[in-house]
């Protein structure tokens, strides 16, 4: 699995590429990451990963997690126009064309265990979760393990020791 994150994290440098390792990322956070039983449903609810904003994965994010299910949950891609949608999300892309939005969208999961993901430097200071950046011309994400936890998610530390340090 961890030789995944690292196969993946070197990409090419045209937007589609971009994004679809964001979105191989994506489904790969979701297996690093345990969310409270009554996150669900019930035992066979999906895993919604919503999507906030501007869709640059096209339809990568779909394809990848397409017919794959992480501990038995099916995965599903949604758009998502408000956040009484975003709330019922496991999982939440937050486009940077909302970041100017960034808090008050975090702000108003009010405390649900939604993973909130992000792609500007202004994302985990505004209280996100993991944080996509470019270092040495790869792509690599920062995590806010405190914000994973105030809203009772557990994060691997298989997949915290591959995060770079955030700088809030």
């Amino acid at each position: 699995m961890l030789c995944l994150f690292f196969f993946t994290a070197r990409g090419q440098d045209t937007p589609l590429s971009e994004y679809r390792l964001k979105a191989a990322f994506i489904y790969n956070f979701a297996k690093f990451v345990e969310w409270p039983p009554e996150a669900f449903a019930d035992t066979n609810a999906p895993v919604v990963i919503g999507i906030v904003g501007e869709n640059k994965f096209g339809n990568e994010l779909n394809q990848i997690v397409q017919n794959k299910t992480i501990n038995g949950h099916p995965l599903e891609v949604k758009t998502i126009s408000d956040l009484a949608e975003a709330a019922k999300c496991h999982i939440l892309f937050i486009s940077d064309s909302e970041k100017k939005r960034y808090a008050e969208i975090v702000a108003g999961l009010h405390n649900t265990p939604v993973l909130t993901i992000g792609e500007t430097d202004t994302f985990i200071g505004s209280g996100g979760i993991i944080n996509f950046v470019r270092a040495e011309n790869k792509i690599r994400f920062q995590i806010n393990d405190p914000a994973a936890k105030a809203v009772g998610l557990k994060i691997s530390s298989k997949l915290l020791s591959l995060a770079i340090p955030a700088s809030h």
